[in-house]
């Protein structure tokens, strides 16, 4: 694969109520490609291929043939052991999806591709991206939006906000911060020149995508031809250790 194939990646995220998913919106609208991590992990949860390994994980998870996030939430909140083995299982779903977008975006002549993961810092998603854009708000902005959503107390927030990097660290770490604390075609126009600006940049990360992904369906499939492979050597032995029952008797005769 040239590198002319290569699309340029760039993160998307920011905190809760901070305007990420407007954001998003609008990059669709300039004909970028966005892809919503929240999105693949609703996919695969709900009849995609997490199903079978989830519920094999944490038994009863699964009703009708989706995954009950109110049940999987009873296993792995509070459980560190259990949250890393649901991610174990669940990550690489998401990351071979991702490699399966990407490839198909970088087929179709794209240039720029937008990943959009609310927690990107927080998993070290970066390392994926080209660059990073993030969303951003004055915090009392942050707080009026955010508890003027249904359900959403002083209380929810706290503990949602405690579970991200705070927003004063990600602007720091960031490419681009996109600041929605300003009147909306102010913000807006600042999408439009930073779209303008990364179209033309050469992408580093997705070859290295690419051959991780087809790392990991190579090992997948070794693993699943060894246990095939075992199944039927155990199938092809003796039952009940026959063998080495008739040569006991034969021994006490």
């Amino acid at each position: 694969m040239d590198n002319s194939s290569s699309p340029f990646i760039l993160g998307l995220t920011g905190g809760i109520a901070m305007g990420k998913s407007t954001v998003a919106n609008w990059l669709r609208q300039l004909g970028v490609p966005v892809l919503d991590s929240d999105q693949v992990v609703h996919d695969l949860y709900n009849g995609g291929a997490a199903v079978g390994p989830v519920d094999a994980a944490f038994p009863g998870v699964a009703i009708d043939g989706a995954i009950s996030r109110p049940e999987l939430s009873k296993r792995v909140v509070g459980n560190p052991e259990a949250l890393r083995l649901l991610e174990s299982i669940v990550h690489p779903l998401v990351a071979a999806e991702k490699a399966l977008w990407l490839a198909a975006q970088a087929a179709a002549g794209q240039r720029l591709v937008v990943l959009d993961i609310p927690l990107l810092y927080e998993t070290g998603a970066e390392a994926d991206c080209d660059a990073v854009a993030v969303v951003s708000a004055p915090a009392e902005a942050q707080r009026a939006r955010a508890l003027a959503r249904p359900g959403m107390s002083e209380g929810k927030l706290a503990a949602m906000l405690a579970r991200q990097v705070p927003d004063a660290e990600k602007r720091r770490w960031a490419d681009f911060v996109v600041d929605t604390g300003v009147p909306l075609e102010e913000t807006r126009q600042h999408v439009v020149s930073l779209v303008e600006a990364l179209r033309g940049r050469q992408g580093s990360k997705f070859r290295r995508i690419m051959a991780e992904a087809q790392a990991l369906k190579a090992a997948g499939a070794a693993a699943e031809a060894a246990t095939e492979a075992n199944g039927s050597a155990a199938a092809a032995a003796p039952a009940d250790g026959s063998a080495a029952g008739a040569a006991s008797s034969e021994q006490q005769t």
